[in-house]
């Protein structure tokens, strides 16, 4: 993927400049990847920010009004890159297990980086996902921002995926809880691996993440 010219392309409701605009909105960008993952979203903030990055904190208000619309354009952004991947793997393949089969391997596995992008770190980006992405959705304000359109590309993969599902199994009648399910549950997995081991079965070397997950899917549908 390395080779490819890939650009992820974000809602203008996710931001009040694009950060990709300027060398200043990649920095704050990529810096924020690595506070909120070293400091954690709560004792994350745009004053901490400005001054990691020698700016003025109210230079980051200039691309987003608050944390709460970065984590939204963070997670918007690995969606896309998700989606990228998910497009591009299954383009020129023509059968229904397979595609689906590659599919729960890119929700599932473990990620690695993509040099498409010198200032994202997708692999903290990732660790971001797994802690903090519900944050973004978990809250009072949810249903008007889903009108918004800020959970658009996370809806959009698991309506892709789902799709596959239906291409093996048109009578399945769960399709997007299955898939839904897959992500969060394969998210809660590699936390559990990290933290708390006893909750889960994971084994150094074992990929067990992506194979329970490629067989329960398999077989709920097969039935």
């Amino acid at each position: 993927m390395k080779n490819l010219q890939l650009q992820i392309v974000i809602s203008p409701e996710l931001y009040t400049k694009n950060p990709e605009s300027s060398d200043l909105g990649k920095k704050i960008v990529s810096k924020s990847i690595e506070m909120i993952d070293a400091l954690g979203f709560e004792d994350f903030t745009f004053k901490k920010l400005g001054i990691k990055i020698g700016s003025n904190e109210s230079s980051v208000y200039r691309y987003f009004e608050s944390k709460h619309a970065l984590l939204v354009y963070l997670i918007n952004w690995y969606w896309s890159w998700i989606d990228y991947k998910l497009v591009s793997s299954t383009l020129n393949v023509n059968s229904p297990l397979e595609k689906l089969e590659k599919a729960i391997v890119i929700l599932t596995e473990e990620v690695s980086e993509d040099n498409s992008f010198s200032y994202i770190n997708e692999v903290v980006l990732n660790k971001i996902i797994i802690s903090e992405s519900s944050k973004a959705y978990h809250t009072k304000a949810v249903d008007k921002e889903n009108k918004k359109g800020y959970y658009k590309i996370y809806k959009d993969v698991v309506e892709r995926v789902s799709n596959f599902v239906l291409e093996i199994n048109q009578s399945y009648e769960y399709p997007h809880m299955l898939i839904s399910t897959v992500i969060e549950g394969a998210h809660h997995q590699r936390y559990f691996s990290k933290h708390l081991p006893s909750l889960t079965d994971v084994r150094k070397g074992g990929n067990n993440i992506v194979r329970f997950n490629t067989d329960l899917v398999i077989k709920l549908i097969s039935n």
